[in-house]
């Protein structure tokens, strides 16, 4: 059976400040990813499944025991989503997209600009706890949200970057002003990584 584990983060806790204060970046690692972690693992355990990467297990639901499958949804998808949100950040972000990305953002949305203004949109607009991303859907990129921790895997697509708009993501810094948030993580984002997730799944 696989085991899943929570990897260190890439970079120091207080190296996102302050757009996202050092506490935050404990209390959501260390204690809301690792609990999805830990709930995941609990959920699988005694089901035969093949050793597979978090991403297999959500793209293939139908393997999980229809019992377990729920818990597989909110723990793995919250596994699967933060590990995305941590690989998509870095000290200083990288500003904005450069190539084949910048260019199909500008064609898809009009303006990186343009871009920005829906992304914070949706998010804004996500009620209650969820996630913004932005999305390959059949070679088309587009802006998406989702409830709680689903995610676009198990709707067959690709996500190139996502932004966690649960409360627990933000609210020591912001309080209850989601779009100041929003707003704010652009210059944390690590459009390097984005655009290689985008080559790879064109």
């Amino acid at each position: 059976m696989t085991t899943y584990k929570l990897d260190d983060l890439a970079y120091a806790y207080d190296a996102l400040v302050p757009t996202i204060d050092e506490e935050t970046m404990h209390l959501h690692h260390d204690k809301h990813h690792q609990a999805y972690v830990n709930n995941l693992n609990a959920a699988l355990e005694g089901v035969d499944l093949k050793e597979q990467t978090i991403e297999e297990l959500l793209k293939n639901l139908d393997q999980v025991p229809a019992e377990k499958r729920q818990a597989v949804i909110n723990n793995g998808g919250g596994h699967f989503n933060h590990t995305l949100f941590w690989e998509s950040m870095t000290p200083g972000g990288s500003n904005e997209p450069q190539g084949d990305l910048a260019d199909e953002i500008n064609k898809a949305f009009g303006s990186f600009d343009e871009f920005k203004a829906a992304f914070e949109a949706k998010g804004a607009g996500q009620f209650g706890s969820g996630w913004a991303w932005l999305v390959l859907d059949n070679g088309e990129l587009k802006v998406t949200s989702t409830a709680n921790q689903d995610n676009p895997v198990m709707d067959g697509v690709t996500p190139l970057l996502g932004n966690d708009v649960w409360e627990h993501a933000y609210y020591l810094t912001y309080k209850n002003v989601r779009p100041d948030y929003l707003k704010a993580w652009w210059k944390v984002v690590n459009w390097d990584v984005v655009a290689e997730r985008y080559s790879a799944a064109k």
